[in-house]
């Protein structure tokens, strides 16, 4: 079994003492997702894995299976995958957070390889990535009274010919010609042993994870056995994950957060995963119930995207006993200052920020929870061991420079065995991965003790409650309107969400158009629900660089100024008070707001409003 807490990482120097105490070899002897199931069952069989809640009602009897059920589950799904798809088969799948889905996407990576896929895209959009995968296998929820993943998968059969659906479904479902119901399946499979030979492990491709738009070649990254048990490595050492901690599961599980950095990070620890529903925190009865609910189960850690967070800090404790927290996780967005404060005024305890990428099987860099400085706002704390991550300029060319000095703003970059081999689609890998090197896009810099700080991203991502948006999508729908000549869709600063889409829109010559007909369009033609942009813009003309590039900086700085604008319009109903936005500083953008001697005594709480974002802020009278 790996070895995890021979020395506790509190600060870089640790970080040293640990990687310098062995070998990664001889630290990590697994080598396939597997043998981490094998060693943990074989430790502690007893030991609860999963703890499963389908609607938090305090008389709720939940779901449990301890670590050697779940081994169980794993290879009986990994021997059904095998049975039905041949030698290393590609098995998707389109699950909300269910004990089903663990055995799912473990026992796919140990037949043959994970295709996760979020099942709120459209169905064109989820079949090219079934056609660019090879995955002829798809497990999914069967009829739901609020999801339509079924109704997906039966059309998904249709436009994909040789496609096997396997349903999860409660015992008593009528049966369907042509599918396969998991749980009888797997009943049929022995759980002791696979039934095909050995698992996948190593440098084979154990998961393809898609990121990134839905328009033209699917965005898909390449996970190996070797890369994601590295990444959970490094997530439970920094995590200073115990076997007696129970994490809440509130991260969806067709992304890195769910699977990787709060999933096999946890299983590798040997500790207990609160699955708090299967929409996570999208489920509003969750939200209202969090806080009882980790003191009924005694949560050691709770995690979540600040969005998410956020809602749950708006719910008061109500005299729950929460004393069994030790400290909050979050990811997969910019953290607010704001929620940190918030969640430490709340809980007593710290939150800190895991920053990663599905392009590094999810973890790049961990506050390390052992810190004495845990809960460092703005800062995403250290790298993980036996990695190395360097902070470099970016030329006029847009080319990789030299390490920047510390405190000096560049793009982060990432060496290490976790960073994956590249997109499935070669050509994509160009500007992103170079020689084992990985471009992350993100700006950031480094403090004088090597905390790794993100200032902004120098790619155009929109990241909405930590789903990624491609705002080439956005804005290839939007010229498809007869009256849009060019488009250009940013991130606008939310409170909530972090960034919000927008999109700017100049017109062709003579045309017209309303704020209601742009929305319809978008709506029609953007997949991605979270992808309707929230606002529409209407301008003469977008702004270009010197080589006819649409120049988004500015546009960003129109969008937050817009945002901040109506905020103290509606909020303070101020009509005088002066709005200015520039790029830069160490969150990657400033807002400055200059209020008239007679609104002085607001100074404070506008202040106060601002902090709620991630942004760079400051009041003041002019």
């Amino acid at each position: 079994m790996a070895v995890l807490h021979d020395h506790t990482i509190q600060d870089m120097g640790s970080l040293v003492q640990f990687e310098a105490a062995m070998p990664l070899d001889q630290r990590l002897p697994e080598r396939s997702v597997l043998d981490v199931f094998i060693g943990v069952a074989a430790s502690q069989p007893t030991r609860t894995a999963i703890t499963m809640l389908m609607s938090g009602a305090p008389d709720e009897q939940p779901r449990r299976v301890n670590y050697a059920e779940l081994l169980g589950l794993i290879r009986r799904s990994a021997n059904l995958f095998a049975s039905v798809g041949g030698s290393r088969p590609g098995v998707a799948y389109m699950l909300p957070s269910l004990i089903e889905t663990h055995a799912t996407l473990w026992g796919a990576e140990t037949a043959g390889y994970a295709v996760p896929i979020n099942f709120l895209l459209q169905v064109e959009h989820i079949a090219a990535l079934l056609e660019a995968t090879g995955a002829r296998t798809l497990v999914a929820l069967g009829p739901h009274p609020v999801l339509d993943i079924w109704q997906k998968a039966l059309m998904l059969r249709e436009r994909l010919p040789g496609l096997t659906l396997i349903r999860v479904a409660p015992p008593g479902t009528p049966a369907e010609d042509g599918v396969i119901d998991f749980h009888t399946a797997l009943a049929l499979q022995p759980s002791d042993h696979l039934v095909f030979g050995e698992s996948g492990k190593d440098d084979d491709v154990a998961a393809y994870f898609h990121t990134g738009g839905t328009t033209g070649v699917p965005k898909l990254v390449a996970h190996t056995h070797r890369g994601q048990l590295t990444a959970a490595l490094g997530g439970a050492v920094m995590g200073n994950f115990q076997s007696s901690d129970v994490l809440t599961a509130t991260f969806p599980l067709f992304h890195v957060a769910g699977t990787i950095a709060c999933g096999l990070s946890g299983f590798m620890a040997g500790l207990e995963l609160l699955v708090m529903s299967p929409g996570g925190l999208r489920t509003p009865a969750m939200v209202q119930g969090f806080w009882r609910l980790v003191a009924h189960y005694k949560a050691t850690l709770v995690a979540g995207v600040p969005t998410s967070l956020g809602a749950v800090l708006d719910v008061p404790v109500d005299g729950a006993d929460i004393s069994s927290m030790r400290c909050g996780l979050t990811g997969a967005a910019l953290l607010p200052p704001a929620v940190a404060k918030r969640f430490r005024l709340v809980t007593g305890c710290n939150l800190v920020e895991v920053y990663g990428m599905t392009e590094s099987s999810g973890v790049i860099a961990y506050d390390p929870i052992a810190g004495g400085s845990a809960g460092t706002t703005g800062s995403v704390g250290w790298r993980l061991p036996y990695s190395r991550v360097e902070v470099r300029r970016l030329g006029p060319d847009m080319a990789l420079g030299d390490v920047c000095d510390t405190g000096e703003v560049g793009v982060i970059t990432v060496h290490g065995p976790h960073v994956s081999p590249g997109y499935l689609h070669t050509p994509q890998n160009v500007g992103v991965f170079e020689s084992g090197m990985l471009n992350t896009g993100d700006l950031g810099y480094t403090d004088e003790q090597g905390r790794i700080y993100i200032a902004g991203r120098s790619k155009d991502l929109i990241i909405r409650s930590g789903h990624n948006i491609d705002p080439v999508m956005i804005e290839n729908a939007m010229t498809e309107h007869p009256a849009v000549a060019d488009a250009a869709a940013v991130g606008m600063p939310d409170a909530y969400a972090g960034e919000l889409p927008v999109c700017f829109v100049a017109l062709r010559p003579g045309a017209t158009v309303s704020d209601a007909e742009l929305h319809a369009h978008a709506q029609e033609r953007i997949g991605e629900r979270p992808a309707w942009p929230k606002h529409f813009y209407v301008v003469e003309t977008l702004p270009i660089t010197s080589v006819g590039k649409i120049f988004k900086p500015e546009l960003r700085c129109t969008a937050a100024a817009s945002m901040v604008t109506q905020l103290l319009n509606v909020q303070f109903q101020f009509a005088d008070a002066h709005v200015h936005v520039s790029t830069g500083g160490p969150r990657g953008m400033r807002v400055s707001v200059s209020l008239p001697q007679s609104d002085s005594s607001a100074v404070v709480a506008v202040q106060q409003a601002l902090d709620a974002f991630v942004f760079e802020s400051h009041v003041h009278v002019r």
